[in-house]
């Protein structure tokens, strides 16, 4: 008997995140994987559910020498685990949506020749997600392919926190202030309205701590301001991507130095952030262990950074009641969330060194003023629960 699934797909530059969801009743995970160095040298992770064994192996170059080779790869891994499965759905996470796109829709010629046309506003991401969504289409003709936005939670920002002060034309050409990481905002806001209803109707402050990092500033559940700005390169800094920069800079580099924008954007892309400044790793845990004074340094501005925004974000709110840690650093480095809050006394901010270190759910102290939460990202349900709400809206029984 087929089971019902869906996938979901995250294609960046060199990779290809995947996951595989039952949507018999809610959607719950069955398995997710990661392909990494896609034309390199790539090499697999997989959790195939609780009674199987983690994958980890190497793969031959050609199993994943572009993006439509190694979803190759991956379905060939998941059918032979679960042969049952059908696939009616593929979500599809899309960094930018554009001025247009404030929620999930479903994939056609049209939107995918919208979603070119953004490339340049993403150049680094857009390219990759829309090979991803072509190769899905090819292996998955029959199945609904649904895009779901990084941008889309920010869409209905008051236009102060949007518009750059530059000539009225280039708002309408869509030079604006998107913010990102809008899949891994709308987890966490759902997670606060199910487990702290007052919280989420009040003033909150997410930071999404990763390899890719920005904030954001929610009331009552909603995107009011965010770090990131045009592009994923604004706000924080990250770990390769230099964060906020004066634009002269970049005028530097080019009329003094002689490089060329396709090198200035490789650096401040692939050579910045918690790497360039190291001169180590892009790697938070790399780097806490390392004790070098580069090191120390990278992590010293990160935290710096991150408090900076946090006085602003919460400015922008008129006062903070809560502030959220989520991501892959957010989550796990203590001594970051003890370093960011220390300090925070004149916004209501104390925590709790013993729940920090426990990494428990709320690790405030039980007399702050301002919660301070440790919320666990997921940006694959999200998409899951977007693919499902289509299949049902497209099905006789709900019409």
């Amino acid at each position: 008997m087929s089971r019902p699934v869906a996938l979901t797909l995250n294609a960046g530059s060199s990779s290809l995140k995947f996951g595989v969801f039952d949507i018999a009743g809610a959607p719950a995970e069955l398995a997710t994987g990661l392909i990494e160095k896609i034309g390199g040298q790539p090499r697999l992770r997989a959790s195939l559910g609780p009674d199987a064994d983690p994958v980890r192996r190497e793969l031959d170059p050609e199993e994943a020498r572009d993006h439509a080779s190694a979803l190759e790869t991956a379905l060939a891994l998941l059918r032979a685990h679960f042969p049952e499965a059908r696939a009616e759905a593929v979500g599809h996470r899309v960094v930018h949506g554009g001025p247009k796109y404030a929620e999930p829709v479903l994939v056609t010629p049209r939107m995918l020749d919208e979603l070119r046309q953004l490339s340049p506003f993403a150049p680094l991401h857009q390219p990759h997600n829309i090979s991803g969504i072509e190769a899905a289409v090819s292996a998955f003709p029959d199945a609904l392919q649904v895009a779901c936005f990084d941008t889309a939670f920010h869409r209905r920002h008051p236009k102060v926190n949007d518009v750059f002060a530059l000539p009225r034309e280039y708002y309408d050409k869509g030079v604006r202030r998107y913010g990102f990481h809008g899949l891994s905002y709308d987890y966490v806001a759902g997670e606060l309205r199910r487990v702290a209803p007052l919280l989420h109707a009040g003033r909150v402050v997410i930071a999404h701590l990763g390899n890719g990092a920005s904030m954001c500033g929610l009331l009552g559940g909603r995107s009011v301001a965010s770090t990131m700005g045009f592009t994923a390169l604004d706000g924080l800094p990250m770990g390769t991507r230099c964060g906020q920069i004066d634009p002269g800079v970049i005028f530097y580099m080019v009329q003094q130095e002689g490089k060329s924008i396709d090198e200035v954007r490789e650096l401040l892309y692939t050579r910045s952030g918690l790497l360039g400044l190291s001169g180590l790793s892009n790697d938070m845990r790399a780097l806490e262990a390392a004790g070098t004074p580069e090191a120390d340094e990278a992590i010293d501005y990160f935290v710096f950074r991150i408090r900076r925004e946090l006085g602003g974000l919460a400015a922008a709110l008129g006062g903070i009641d809560a502030l959220v840690f989520c991501g892959g650093i957010g989550e796990n480095s203590r001594r970051i969330r003890e370093r960011v809050c220390a300090g925070l006394d004149w916004i209501g901010i104390e925590i709790d060194r013993a729940r920090n270190a426990a990494n428990e759910r709320r690790i405030s102290t039980d007399l702050s003023r301002t919660h301070v939460l440790i919320v666990p990202t997921n940006e694959e349900i999200v998409i899951a629960r977007a693919a499902k709400r289509f299949l049902e809206e497209a099905s006789p029984a709900a019409g």
